[in-house]
């Protein structure tokens, strides 16, 4: 077994030296990487239509009047499901105090309270979409037609504040459906 001697100390650790330049590495310097193109830049931070169409910017007064039209929207929704929920329940305790009832009697309040309930689930749904246009709206695309790219009018957004169509693009649509259905039909 050879001997270690101790005296060796142990190799430091700093940095290497440079290796010398020759005259290789001295003519080749690092290619600075082309500039993108600006056009693709822009493209990728507008918003797209489905059909992969930039959308303009839109205006900040009308922007800012769609977020209060659709925040309206939602407030109203919401304190109809309060509403509602709030008349549930004390319809609810209502019907525990009564006691003697019917089939039929029973046979109505059970009826009632599944209108109650699928009523109260398309005020949700619809809720959602307002919400749904409202991440729309953040994004850039709330207000424009998913086809066309153009304009929906405020009186349509006023009337169906989560619409995506413009109406010629929404009535193409339904008329395309009821050709499909018509075909599945037949």
């Amino acid at each position: 077994m050879p001997k270690v001697s101790k005296s060796k100390k142990p190799a430091s650790k700093s940095a290497p030296a440079p290796a010398k330049a020759t005259a290789k590495t001295a003519a080749v310097k690092p290619k600075p990487a082309p500039p993108a193109p600006r056009a693709v830049e822009v493209e990728k931070q507008a918003p797209l239509l489905n059909n992969g169409r930039p959308i303009k910017a839109m205006a900040p007064a009308r922007r800012e009047a769609l977020h209060r039209m659709l925040m309206e929207k939602r407030h109203e929704i919401m304190k109809e499901i309060e509403s509602v929920l709030e008349q549930s329940l004390t319809e609810d305790q209502q019907r525990r105090l009564e006691s003697a009832r019917d089939s039929g009697d029973q046979a109505m309040m059970d009826l009632q309270r599944e209108l109650g309930i699928s009523l109260m689930e398309m005020r949700n749904r619809k809720r959602q979409l307002i919400d749904v246009a409202l991440g729309r709206l953040a994004e850039g695309t709330y207000g424009y037609c998913a086809d066309c790219g153009v304009e929906i009018s405020e009186k349509r957004l006023a009337a169906v504040p989560f619409a995506k169509l413009c109406v010629q693009c929404q009535s193409q649509q339904e008329m395309l459906e009821k050709i499909e259905r018509s075909e599945e039909r037949d």
